[in-house]
């Protein structure tokens, strides 16, 4: 295995420059569902690598629960002899997995609550809260429920019918493009490998510029969108989970609100290469390749001697 197994988690850093290039030259939506790719594809061989290690220290350690022969001196010489790194491991992956374990519980926790607070309430698509804090977001089905939009009567008094128009196409584009799930797994990314971070924040800020550009695009007013944008992140206090998208989600409302005031984004499908997002795009996809087939390869070996050492 040697180096190999180590790759894994510190090539997420070659996603760095397309998380801060992506969301300023791409179009939102293929910003979002590269950044999202990338970092889901980078964590879970990050999780295989740790994996792999916390074998390689219960391995070393006498007496560990696998089977006896795992532990003898022939399989600690030919797995890597970093046997600090292999003990260190075991606590991370527990670590890791009660990270990940905590944000999805949290995720589905939040929808569960408020589905059941909505229980008596119409079953229309579109739910307005009579009360005065100020508040929107999108709410995914649940269990035997479907999609809502969760606004309150705070809120809507503070705009005026195009505003709302805009709110309401804002929220529908979030759940028609299942926004919570690229956050929800953006989310996940970076619980399990802290250097993709910043494709996090990069996913949480394009996933709510898909949205403001097919609200534009619905009501036909990019203007309309963005002062909607502005007064709802003056008033509002944002959404019940991060996993959760709404039109004032926290992060860069200035930059939203002038992307609107621009000319609307062209659509590309890959960026050329002759040009830095580009450049950036196809480092992030071959630090990606590199962190899968580096992810395999020490899988196989260490299964390889395992097998020699062990009969299974």
């Amino acid at each position: 295995m040697g180096v190999f197994i180590f790759l894994p988690l510190v090539l997420p850093l070659t996603g760095w420059p397309v998380a801060r290039l992506a969301e300023q030259h791409l179009h939102p939506r293929l910003a979002t569902r590269l950044l999202t790719g990338v970092a889901v594809v980078m964590a879970l061989c990050s999780t295989v690598s740790l994996g792999l290690l916390m074998v390689v220290g219960t391995a070393q350690l006498p007496g560990n629960p696998l089977p006896d022969g795992w532990s003898d001196p022939e399989v600690r010489e030919a797995v890597p002899g970093e046997e600090v790194v292999g003990k260190v491991a075991i606590p991370v992956l527990l670590f890791v997995a009660a990270g990940c374990g905590r944000a999805v519980w949290r995720h589905f926790g939040v929808r569960r609550r408020a589905h059941r607070a909505l229980d008596g309430v119409r079953g229309t698509s579109v739910v307005v809260l009579a009360d005065g804090q100020p508040y929107a977001y999108a709410l995914p089905a649940g269990a035997a429920r479907h999609d809502r939009i969760v606004v309150s009567a705070g809120l809507l008094s503070c705009l005026p019918a195009p505003q709302r128009r805009a709110l309401f196409a804002h929220e529908r584009a979030h759940l028609a493009a299942g926004h919570h799930r690229h956050l929800l797994a953006v989310q996940l990314a970076a619980r399990a490998n802290p250097f993709l971070r910043p494709l996090r924040s990069a996913v949480s800020y394009t996933a709510e510029r898909w949205a403001d550009e097919e609200a534009a695009r619905a009501v036909g007013d990019r203007r309309a969108v963005a002062l909607a944008i502005g007064t709802a992140a003056l008033v509002s206090q944002g959404t019940p989970a991060p996993t959760l998208a709404g039109l004032a989600a926290p992060g860069p409302v200035p930059r939203r609100v002038a992307a609107l005031l621009r000319p609307a984004p062209l659509a590309m499908s890959w960026p050329s290469l002759f040009t830095s997002v580009g450049l950036a795009a196809w480092t992030a996809a071959a630090g990606t390749v590199a962190s899968a087939m580096s992810s395999a390869n020490s899988t196989v070996t260490l299964v390889l001697i395992l097998r020699a050492a062990t009969p299974l």
